[in-house]
């Protein structure tokens, strides 16, 4: 705006709603949604491309840790149909670099998200007990509680 690229009175007119959405490795849920609907579009712009994913495809787009969100998926799904050399897509027409355990790669995330993800792990580690997961991580419990409600994460009951 101040470079004068943007007009001021678009940007308020946008500027109205303020909505947030956890990345799309946080909604793992959505993943195959998301990977259907860009398919099916895509099946219909290019009847020749596959319509459909090898369960080892699904499974390799539910592991990757998706620094991209989206528009990653969608550009991933995009490149998958048009090289696809099968009726089914398979994890090699992907062209993703899944790590063997399934684990998202830390070197990925952001500090946010490295933290949160130290965190779940932590908790799953010690059967969801705050001050074992607290102590493995080197802060205290009450450190911990609120690093919990920071990033969203549901304290064990």
């Amino acid at each position: 705006m101040s470079e004068g690229r943007f007009r001021e009175d678009l940007l308020y007119r946008l500027n109205t709603i303020d909505i947030k959405l956890p990345n799309l490795r946080d909604r793992r849920e959505d993943i195959a949604i998301l990977a259907g609907h860009f398919l099916a579009k895509l099946s219909a712009k290019y009847p020749s491309a596959p319509h459909a994913f090898s369960a080892r495809a699904m499974e390799a787009l539910l592991d990757h840790t998706w620094p991209g969100n989206v528009r990653e998926l969608e550009h991933t799904i995009e490149r998958a149909a048009l090289l696809a050399r099968s009726a089914e897509i398979e994890p090699d027409d992907l062209g993703l670099r899944a790590r063997p355990d399934g684990a998202a790669a830390i070197e990925q995330m952001t500090l946010e998200e490295a933290e949160a993800h130290l965190i779940r792990r932590a908790l799953a580690k010690h059967g969801g007990n705050v001050v074992a997961a607290a102590k493995s991580l080197g802060v205290s419990r009450s450190a911990l509680y609120r690093r919990l409600v920071h990033h969203g994460i549901k304290a064990p009951a």
